[in-house]
C-alpha cells in the first residue's frame, strides 16, 4: 500500500520534468545559450568595475533606436516573403523624408514652432510623414517584384537591396538642396556623406522625457520618449496580427494554397506584408538617426539589412514565423552583447583594435548562418 503515493510523486515528477523540458525545448536551446552569455557579459562588467548602470543605459538606447527596424521584419515574415534583406528600400525612403525635411526646416517651415522640446519633434514627424508616402508606394513595387520570384525571396531580397541603395548613391551625389549643412562643400551640388541633425531634429524622441538614474556606481539614463515610441509601432504590430487583416495574412504566409482555398487573395496579402515592412524600415530609420544625432548617406544601409535579420533571429524567429516578442528579445540581446562585448573586449585587448569589430561581425554572420541551416524548423 505504501509504494502507491511514492509511484504517484514519481508520476508527478516525471510529469514536472516533461513539462519543464518542452517548455525549454519550445523556448530554444541557442536563445538561452544567447542569454546566459548576455548575462555572464553584465556580470564580467559588474566584476570589473566598469560602470554597469552606463552599459544599461546604452542598452537600453540602443534598444530603443534599432528595435523598429528590427520590428520591420515581422510583417515580411508574416506574410511569406521570409527575412526580409531588403529593409533598405524602406530605410531608402525614410532617408529622403529625412533630407527633405531638414531641407524645409532651412526654408522656414517650422519658424513658427517656438517650444524647443516640440520643434525637433515636428520635423521628425515630418519626415516621418514624407519617409512612410514614399515608403508604401515604393513597397507596393518591391512586393509586387518579390511575387514573381517566389521561393528566391532571401536571395532576391539581398540582391534588391543592393541594387537600389548603388541607384540613390547616384541620387544624393546630384540631390538638389540649398540647405548649407547638407550641401557637399567640394562641389555645391549633391549630399554630404555625413549630415548632422543638431539643429533639426536630433534627439527628437532621446530627449523627451529623459531621466538619469544615480547609483553608486554610476548613472543609468532612461530614454522614455525613445522607449514609448519603439513600443508604441510595437503594439502597433501586435494588434495588426490579431485582427481579421493581420491572421488572412499570416495564413497567406503558413499556407498560400490553404489560404487560396479559402479565398484569401494570397499575392495581395503578400504586398500588404511588404509594404508595411517597407514603411516600418522609413519610420525606423528616422528613429534610429535621430539617436545618433546624424544621417548617414550613400552605402551607410547597405548592410543593416543583415544586422535587422540577426536580431529578428537572436530573440527566436525563424524564416517562417515571427512575433514581436521575438523583436523585443532579439533587438535587447543583439545590441546589448554589442553595446557590452565591444568595450570589454577593448578593455581586455587593448593593442588589437580590430578585435570589436571583428567580434561584431562574428555575432552577426554566425547568428544569420545557423538560422539558415535550420530553414525548416523554430528559430
Amino acid at each position: 500500500m505504501s509504494s502507491a503515493p511514492k509511484l504517484a510523486d514519481q508520476d508527478q515528477s516525471s510529469n514536472t520534468f516533461n513539462i519543464v523540458r518542452a517548455q525549454l525545448r519550445n523556448f530554444g536551446a541557442p536563445r538561452i545559450i544567447i542569454i546566459l552569455l548576455f548575462v555572464g557579459l553584465l556580470a564580467v562588467v559588474h566584476i570589473a568595475d566598469m560602470n554597469l548602470p552606463s552599459f544599461l543605459g546604452d542598452i537600453l538606447n540602443r534598444w530603443g533606436l534599432f528595435g523598429i527596424l528590427v520590428l520591420a521584419m515581422v510583417p515580411g515574415i508574416q506574410s511569406g516573403i521570409t527575412l526580409n534583406f531588403g529593409v533598405s528600400v524602406g530605410i531608402l525612403g525614410g532617408m529622403v523624408g529625412g533630407v527633405l525635411a531638414i531641407e524645409m526646416n532651412h526654408r522656414g517651415f517650422f519658424d513658427f514652432i517656438t517650444n524647443e522640446t516640440l520643434f525637433p519633434i515636428a520635423i521628425a514627424v515630418a519626415a516621418i510623414v514624407i519617409g512612410i508616402i514614399l515608403a508604401i508606394g515604393m513597397g507596393i513595387l518591391y512586393g509586387m517584384l518579390l511575387n514573381r520570384v517566389k521561393g528566391s525571396e532571401m536571395a532576391i531580397t539581398v540582391y534588391v537591396s543592393w541594387a537600389v541603395v548603388s541607384l540613390f548613391n547616384i541620387l544624393w551625389a546630384r540631390f538638389p538642396v540649398t540647405a548649407g549643412r547638407m550641401v557637399l562643400p567640394a562641389t555645391g551640388v549633391g549630399l554630404r556623406q555625413m549630415i548632422n541633425l543638431q539643429d533639426d531634429y536630433g534627439g527628437a524622441f532621446s530627449n523627451l522625457w529623459r531621466f538619469d538614474i544615480q547609483f553608486a556606481s554610476g548613472r543609468l539614463t532612461v530614454r522614455t520618449g525613445l522607449l514609448l515610441v519603439f513600443f508604441l509601432f510595437c503594439l502597433f504590430v501586435y494588434l495588426f496580427q490579431k485582427s481579421r487583416t493581420g491572421m488572412r495574412m499570416s495564413a497567406a504566409g503558413a499556407n498560400p494554397a490553404y489560404a487560396t482555398a479559402s479565398g484569401i487573395n494570397v499575392n495581395r496579402m503578400r504586398i500588404l506584408g511588404t509594404t508595411i515592412s517597407t514603411v516600418l524600415g522609413a519610420v525606423g530609420i528616422i528613429v534610429y538617426s535621430q539617436g545618433f544625432g546624424f544621417l548617414q548617406m550613400y552605402s551607410a544601409p547597405l548592410m543593416m539589412g543583415f544586422t535587422t535579420v540577426a536580431s529578428v533571429l537572436i530573440g527566436g524567429a525563424s524564416i517562417k514565423r515571427a512575433r514581436v516578442f521575438d523583436v523585443l528579445l532579439g533587438a535587447l540581446l543583439f545590441n546589448g552583447i554589442l553595446a557590452v562585448a565591444l568595450p570589454l573586449t577593448t578593455r581586455f585587448i587593448p593593442d588589437v583594435p580590430a578585435i570589436p569589430e571583428i567580434l561584431r561581425l562574428i555575432i552577426m554572420n554566425g547568428i544569420i548562418l545557423f538560422a539558415l541551416t535550420r530553414a525548416k524548423g523554430a528559430g
